[in-house]
């Protein structure tokens, strides 16, 4: 039977929350009309389409007329990315993009996908704490350059950028900017006159709203090739019927996320804190990868988001930790979801100097609003008597 307090892969997907499922109902039942339609039933779904933009976009302290709903993330990563850069070649601006080498695959297969076109991508590297330099950002600048994407947060160590440093390096310099934002969206408090980004994604279901629904702001001004063609949805950038429930779970989910986040944060980094430090005493070789809260790190400016943790055991494979703490009913992950059936090392822990039999031990441990003291402890119980077993078998 499925314990959601034994739920530990809230960076994959957490479960929607029940105020956003009942904001839905309606308009899986009676209320059901296309948004483009014109009769009423279109018309009401429309509305209701319209409010929910207005509503995420007021999230992120931007205008609804600068919100574009998509299908997910993977989506409006790859409308920011392709999106810009093929307007931008077209309107003769140059060829050039920089990156960093810890990006979401959809980010990292968009920027190999341009540099087939014959687009230059210029990857920053990282520290061993997966951070990026702003000033290695500004070294790779060329007058040609017409794109930036840095994410926000990785979503295999938590680990947070320098977004608002990056992006005043990208303004002055007059390239823009993108950054996706899927894990740190409900997080942290995100701006984006603040983060000085001209492209942000968010997504639904990270935040206790449905899969199946996300968004990108575009900054008034900036110009996108669509990815997709047919219908003249969403300004032609996102031609497809929109998904009207998702949309208003989106909406609802993201208000809820937004308020609570500051108390979830705190009771967050109390259980990371109570799980780590148990761990560091029962557990040989057992290290974290990426930053570790009340170590001191946050003074030299390595920060991440308490929720996730991502951890290595020594001579204890990550994916066969992983399959044993299922037989005990926990959910982990021995990477991101968008690739978790590759048993490869991480890229991410690769580019921050992890060796590959280190990154191949690494297991992925995410919290959310399911989780409790009890339940990290029961969970610190199965990952001792996992690596027991494992190293006595």
């Amino acid at each position: 039977m499925f314990c959601a307090d034994k739920y530990f892969d809230h960076a994959a997907t957490t479960i929607v929350r029940k105020e956003a499922y009942v904001a839905m109902e309606p308009f899986l039942k009676e209320m059901f009309g296309n948004p483009a339609s014109l009769h009423q039933f279109g018309l009401q779904a429309k509305e209701a389409v319209e409010a929910a933009r207005k509503t995420v976009a007021e999230t992120i302290g931007a205008s609804s007329k600068d919100l574009i709903f998509t299908g997910s993330g993977t989506e409006s990563n790859n409308l920011a990315v392709l999106g810009a850069a093929r307007r931008m070649r077209q309107l003769g601006k140059g060829m050039h993009l920089v990156t960093s080498e810890v990006e979401h695959p959809s980010v990292r297969e968009a920027m190999r996908a341009l540099g087939r076109e014959g687009f230059q991508v210029t990857c920053v590297p990282v520290d061993s704490y997966g951070r990026v330099n702003p000033t290695d950002i500004r070294a790779a600048i060329r007058p040609n350059t017409v794109l930036i994407s840095i994410m926000h947060a990785n979503n295999v160590t938590g680990t947070i950028q320098p977004i608002q440093d990056i992006g005043k390096i990208a303004r002055e310099q007059g390239v823009l900017f993108h950054c996706d934002a899927v894990q740190s969206y409900g997080k942290l408090p995100l701006h984006v006159d603040d983060l000085q980004v001209d492209l942000l994604t968010l997504n639904a279901h990270k935040i206790g709203g449905p899969k199946g629904v996300a968004a990108l702001y575009v900054r008034k001004g900036v110009r996108l090739d669509p990815i997709l063609y047919g219908g003249g949805q969403e300004r032609g950038l996102r031609p497809a019927t929109l998904h009207t429930a998702g949309i208003v779970g989106f909406a609802k989910a993201a208000v809820l996320a937004v308020q609570d986040q500051a108390a979830e944060w705190e009771r967050m980094t109390r259980l990371r804190s109570r799980l780590v430090e148990r761990l560091k005493q029962t557990i040989p070789g057992f290290t974290v990868n990426g930053f570790t809260r009340g170590s001191g790190l946050e003074d030299r400016g390595v920060e991440g988001l308490p929720h996730i943790l991502n951890i290595s055991i020594a001579r204890i494979e990550g994916q066969a930790l992983m399959l044993e703490l299922d037989r005990f009913g926990f959910a982990t992950s021995s990477g991101s979801a968008c690739s978790a059936t590759d048993h490869e090392p991480s890229y991410v822990l690769l580019a921050m100097g992890r060796s590959r039999d280190a990154a191949l031990e690494s297991l992925r441990i995410s919290m959310g609003r399911t989780t409790t003291e009890e339940s990290v402890d029961q969970l610190a119980s199965a990952l001792e008597q996992a690596a027991k077993q494992w190293r006595s078998g």
